[in-house]
């Protein structure tokens, strides 16, 4: 075969994977796009089991970072004002040494909300895991995701892809650094979870289950 028509084959390949990327994403951002409200709506949101919010970094000292704060100021607003009698903290608790749901727990006691309320997914490894594990640990099927507006597209479709009523709510209070390399990083992840949700497999952990209905001191460590 001539370079030529090898260079070809490169560059149509090349159109090909960008077109299904752009394809892919579009289809994901339309179908989670869907149920992306405001929270005014959200409250007057009837039988909804509970509030998930996700995680995101927190700092060497164990306090939140600034977008994890503003999703548990999102999700401890929408708690108490009558959203759900329920919110689920679902982030990274399996390294030694580094532990979100815990923190995120302690900002929602700092703000009054009774720990019976509150529940911690310790396994909350990605957005596909935690809304996976929503369903299936949590028993969760009708559910209020607080999260970044550009992350609310993906997690919103991966809740469709399971059967669960979700209901997106951002918690964009300001501009945050590195913006644009999380919202390129972001359409990669689109793809990611599309093939996911079409394969569905199991999280990292799944393990007993704990209904949302219950009480949330059954989740700490």
């Amino acid at each position: 075969m001539k370079k030529k028509n090898i260079f070809k084959i490169m560059i149509c390949l090349v159109l090909v994977c960008i077109i299904s990327v752009i394809c892919v994403d579009g289809w994901v951002r339309n179908v989670g796009g869907e149920n992306i409200i405001k929270p005014s709506y959200a409250e007057k949101l009837e039988d909804v089991d509970c509030i998930v919010v996700l995680g995101c970094q927190v700092k060497e000292n164990g306090k939140p970072s600034d977008m994890l704060g503003d999703r548990l100021k999102r999700g401890i607003a929408l708690y108490k004002n009558g959203a759900a009698p329920k919110i689920i903290m679902s982030g990274d608790h399996g390294r030694r040494g580094y532990d979100e749901v815990n923190a995120m727990k302690k900002a929602a006691l700092d703000a009054g909300i009774p720990s019976k309320d509150i529940f911690m997914d310790h396994a909350g490894f990605s957005t596909y895991e935690s809304i996976y594990r929503a369903k299936e640990i949590f028993k969760a099927d009708k559910i209020i995701v607080v999260t970044h507006n550009y992350h609310l597209y993906r997690t919103l479709y991966i809740a469709k892809q399971f059967g669960i009523e979700a209901y997106g709510v951002n918690s964009d209070y300001r501009t945050y650094l590195g913006q644009t390399n999380r919202e390129i990083r972001e359409i990669l992840a689109r793809c990611k979870d599309f093939v996911k949700c079409i394969f569905k497999p199991e999280p990292t952990f799944l393990g007993e289950v704990i209904p949302v209905s219950g009480d949330g001191n059954a989740t700490n460590d």
